[in-house]
């Protein structure tokens, strides 16, 4: 047994789901400089989360609900966990985004995960609160990674992961192998390779044996 883990937002998928949410609200620029602090290991990603869920606090859930709707995995990348899983792979998302735009996003590309490790933003009388809540908001990846593991029956060692940011940098130096995708100023050197497509992700995992 194989495991493979994701991050979602900038990897699987390119956008931030949380900076799409906040362009809905009108604070896009503001939540924007803050996620790039924090993919660049300025600030701490629980900071950084809840600064961010603060700002679109008063947005109709409506308004977020259309924002997970619409989120799409990268190309490839459905096809990729395709055959990844047709081959024996077990494919989990580990995210600190919400988990309702990774599964319209899997449901969208006719693919499925083994399992989501997310987020959500709470609401409360239709609007959303500011506040964010899940496992990933104070854990860390290299936690859920070791869970999922546990899980499948396997070690790290024998893992997977693929991230592009600093909140992935506990998962990418718990795996026995370190991809990343366009990874963030000083995540690269955390990782075994770096590429920029799902395509050559790919090649990547043919290579190890994976894909």
């Amino acid at each position: 047994m194989t495991l493979v883990a994701f991050d979602f937002d900038g990897t699987l998928a390119e956008s931030e789901m949380l900076d799409r949410i906040a362009a809905r609200a009108g604070v896009g620029d503001e939540v924007a400089a803050i996620t790039e602090r924090a993919m660049r290991g300025e600030l701490s990603y629980a900071d950084s989360l809840r600064e961010r869920a603060q700002l679109v606090a008063g947005l109709p859930e409506s308004a977020a609900a259309a924002v997970y709707d619409g989120v799409r995995l990268r190309d490839g990348a459905g096809d990729l966990v395709a055959k990844l899983r047709d081959g024996g792979v077990r494919v989990v998302v580990l995210t600190g985004g919400f988990k309702p735009g990774v599964a319209a996003a899997f449901d969208a590309a006719g693919v499925a995960a083994d399992g989501v490790v997310g987020n959500r933003l709470v609401a409360a009388d239709g609007e959303l609160t500011g506040a964010v809540e899940g496992p990933l908001v104070e854990g860390t990846k290299d936690d859920a990674l070791r869970d999922a593991c546990e899980a499948a029956g396997i070690t790290p060692a024998a893992a997977v992961a693929v991230g592009d940011g600093a909140n992935d940098v506990p998962m990418l130096d718990a795996a026995g192998t370190a991809i990343g995708v366009d990874p963030k100023p000083g995540v690269d050197a955390h990782c075994d390779h770096t590429v920029s497509s799902m395509d050559a992700l790919g090649r990547v995992l043919d290579d190890h044996g994976i894909a």
